[in-house]
Parts: structure tokens; C-alpha cells; sequence
């Protein structure tokens, strides 16, 4: 019985994968500002609703703001270091949708 994984082409996985070496550390840093880029908006919907119930005294909410501005202006430096935008960031995830939200409103 044949691996389904394996074609007659060679290995169904490697032929996907781009392994080119030449873009293997931007692809790496792409997937690891995605992973930050998703947190911090859900630490920047989380601070939202924290601010909106009330929960946060007022020198809290202006300290968490500043973070918040500070790391997404971090964030935009290190695409424009590494040649991406923030839309790069975005994976489409197909029938879900794309996997950071596009109308949440950025600070």
C-alpha cells in the first residue's frame, strides 16, 4: 500500500513547502510577527472591554494605551525592516476568513 503522503513525484509535503533558502528567515520572521501581530490585538480588544466595563482606573487605562501604540508602532518598524506590510501579516485561513480581523480599529 502506497503512503498517501507520497506521490509518484516524490513526497507530496516537500513539493509544497518552499524550502528556498534565500527566503526561509523573512518567512520565519513573517510567521513570528503574525503570531505577535495576533496578540496583540487580542490584548488590545482585551484592554477595550477592560476600559468599556470600567474595570481599569484612569493612569491604567492611559498606561496600557501608550503600550498598546508603542508595541503596534514596534510592530510596523520591524515589517517595514523586513519588506512587509501589516496586510502581509494577514493568513488567509479560506472558508474562515482571514485570521486578524481587518475593521478593528488600529490605535
Amino acid at each position: 500500500m502506497q503512503d498517501p503522503h507520497t506521490t509518484a513525484g516524490g513526497n507530496a509535503v516537500a513539493q509544497r513547502l518552499s524550502v528556498d533558502p534565500d527566503t526561509v528567515e523573512r518567512d520565519l520572521i513573517k510567521l513570528v510577527l503574525t503570531i505577535v501581530e495576533l496578540l496583540r490585538q487580542l490584548m488590545e480588544r482585551t484592554a477595550v472591554h477592560r476600559v468599556d466595563q470600567g474595570d481599569l482606573a484612569e493612569d491604567e487605562e492611559e498606561r496600557i494605551g501608550m503600550t498598546l501604540m508603542i508595541l503596534h508602532e514596534r510592530m510596523e518598524e520591524l515589517c517595514e525592516r523586513y519588506g512587509l506590510t501589516m496586510d502581509d501579516l494577514n493568513l488567509d485561513l479560506g472558508p474562515l476568513g482571514s485570521l486578524l480581523p481587518r475593521d478593528f480599529p488600529r490605535p
